[in-house]
């Protein structure tokens, strides 16, 4: 056991696992913080997403041992950033959501995309996106939603 000091959501957050602990796992079991879903725990699905110092992470293969003082955003930091606003509320606008279980690795990813291609084509998305699987298939609904959060923000 060791005890890790992490920034998540931007509050000082302190926790005493194994160093081999993934970091889903630390927000989930010790933080309380359920937003992040647990889907494959090998990196293929997508609905561990969280962002890690600004990049979208599969936080279900990085150790907490890895995650030094960089910064973790999960879903629930999302309302506090104005990109993950205009996403959430594009989400709602176009009816995304069928069963929910996905979608806040999908929304994770999404919000890296628009902050690093603020206006992506068809292709962009589909590259970005492509790792986030959706049991659902509202894969046309997601497109259109990240095409409306882009809309919103210029």
């Amino acid at each position: 056991m060791a005890t890790y000091e992490l920034n998540v959501n931007g509050l000082s957050k302190k926790v005493e696992v194994d160093p081999s602990t993934p970091l889903l796992w630390v927000l989930r079991e010790e933080l309380k913080m359920t937003g992040t879903k647990y889907g494959c725990g090998i990196s293929a699905c997508g609905a561990c997403t969280v962002h890690l110092a600004g990049e979208a992470t599969r936080s279900c293969v990085v150790p907490i041992s890895l995650v030094g003082n960089r910064r973790v955003t999960t879903i629930e930091g999302m309302a506090q950033d104005p990109v993950g606003r205009a996403v959430q509320h594009a989400w709602i606008e176009k009816d995304v959501v069928q069963c929910g279980y996905c979608q806040s690795g999908q929304i994770m990813s999404a919000v890296a995309l628009l902050k690093e291609t603020p206006k992506p084509t068809d292709a962009n998305i589909e590259e970005s996106m492509g790792g986030s699987l959706c049991r659902c298939a509202t894969y046309v609904r997601i497109r259109e939603a990240i095409k409306r959060a882009a809309e919103q923000m210029t």
